[in-house]
């Protein structure tokens, strides 16, 4: 599974980074991610798809400040993009889509604005900020809508600064599950 050790060796290498301008590692906010997804009971493309919602961060080396810089760098799509020779879409659909679930939340979910980090409605702003309601609708009709809407909850809550989680090797058996058969 060569692929899966290149993802964890990049989340050894790289996770070490500051997660965009929150008080937690971009490592620590991956496994607190797969942590709560694990923890809801979540299969395990979701689980995977927890762990590397942020992959882009990691692999788009011009992201830095690119949010306080009013540049949105798509880190869904750099993520998705840079997975989906190896992984399936069932991990990289809610990773492509966890951004326009938050749009999508704070039209059509009541006190949800108020929940984001000071870090998460700047990028709110910079990824288009919130839905209309058509948007909305049409985002929520789209098939595996309500994974990105799980794993977009799991992104907000996983800020934990000093929170104890399994580890990386700890996830690896989610990973190897959503490989695609060829990857394997």
């Amino acid at each position: 599974m060569k692929i899966v050790d290149e993802l964890l060796a990049l989340y050894a290498s790289y996770g070490g980074e500051l997660y965009a301008g929150e008080p937690i590692t971009q490592l620590a906010h991956a496994l607190q991610s797969a942590a709560l997804a694990e923890a809801e009971g979540a299969d395990d493309a979701l689980i995977a798809a927890a762990l590397l919602h942020d992959v882009g961060h990691l692999v788009d080396k011009h992201a830095e400040g690119a949010a306080a810089s009013g540049i949105d760098r798509q880190h869904e799509d750099i993520g998705s993009g840079y997975l989906a020779r190896w992984v399936k879409p069932e991990v990289t659909e809610p990773i492509r889509r966890h951004v326009a679930a938050k749009r999508c939340l704070v039209t059509t979910e009541p006190g949800y604005f108020a929940t984001l980090s000071e870090a998460s409605v700047l990028s709110l702003k910079v990824q288009g900020g919130p839905f209309t309601d058509g948007e909305a609708r049409s985002f929520l009709a789209l098939p595996g809508a309500a994974d990105a809407l799980r794993l977009r909850k799991w992104d907000d809550l996983a800020k934990v600064p000093d929170l104890k989680t399994p580890d990386l090797a700890y996830y690896r058996r989610h990973l190897e599950a959503g490989l695609k058969p060829s990857s394997s």
